[in-house]
């Protein structure tokens, strides 16, 4: 019997959608490996929580017939975490992201290593949503990308819901499924030891010398560990 290929599914972070795995996902499509990549009820849609988020993941999940790669960017972690325990998925894929313990949320938790964080220099809490200064997202997200990719990705971030970045996950998915986290040794936005000190509770660990945005800087990187994993 042909074994059947793993689908990828690509969860994006704060402010983002899915709108920014395009890159890697022509890529996947090139190499006719099966991919979605799915937009979180958080982003623009306050006052939606994690575990909307988590509910949203788990009904994609549910749709697919077979094995799936589940791939969490940044705050995508901490969904991944809550939704990846279901049993279709094989692989969890941390990409300089939350692996978020039992009671544990973006905003509170007990990794270490996030002293020296400055991104929330760029924040605006404005009554149930958190806003990323599009001016500042070059610097904290995109400062390996071209001038005009950046410019463009920027545009195109919108309202978090402070709930989301709050919420604490109903499952600890890492516990019971193998893991990679991918640490992103330019990341301006992740601190390397806090991505290091999330890292350790994953199975394996990879470095990419990327910013905080490898599926727009480097996609032919998060690609080659996504066949890698899924194969």
């Amino acid at each position: 019997m042909t074994k059947r290929a793993a689908t990828v599914v690509l969860v994006p972070g704060a402010w983002h959608g899915a709108w920014c795995w395009d890159l890697v996902t022509r890529r996947l499509d090139a190499t006719h490996v099966p991919n979605i990549a799915i937009d979180n009820p958080s982003v623009a849609r306050a006052p939606a929580s994690l575990a909307d988020d988590g509910d949203n993941l788990r009904r994609t999940l549910d749709a697919i017939d077979g094995p799936v790669v589940l791939v969490g960017h940044s705050y995508g972690g901490s969904v991944v975490t809550d939704a990846g325990a279901h049993p279709n998925v094989v692989h969890l894929v941390y990409l300089t992201s939350f692996p978020l313990d039992a009671g544990e949320s973006v905003s509170e938790n007990a990794l270490v290593g996030g002293e020296e964080m400055k991104l929330p220099e760029a924040l605006t809490f404005d009554g149930d949503v958190v806003r990323f200064a599009p001016e500042r997202a070059t610097e904290f997200f995109y400062h390996d990308c071209a001038p005009e990719a950046a410019a463009a990705a920027a545009a195109q971030l919108r309202p978090m819901s402070l709930a989301a970045m709050t919420g604490t996950p109903r499952a600890v998915a890492w516990r019971e499924k193998p893991s990679t986290y991918v640490v992103c040794t330019e990341d301006r936005a992740l601190p390397i030891a806090l991505q290091q000190s999330a890292a350790s509770r994953c199975g394996a660990v990879v470095e990419m010398p990327t910013s905080h945005s490898p599926f727009a800087s480097q996609p032919d990187l998060v690609v080659d560990l996504l066949l890698a994993v899924s194969a």
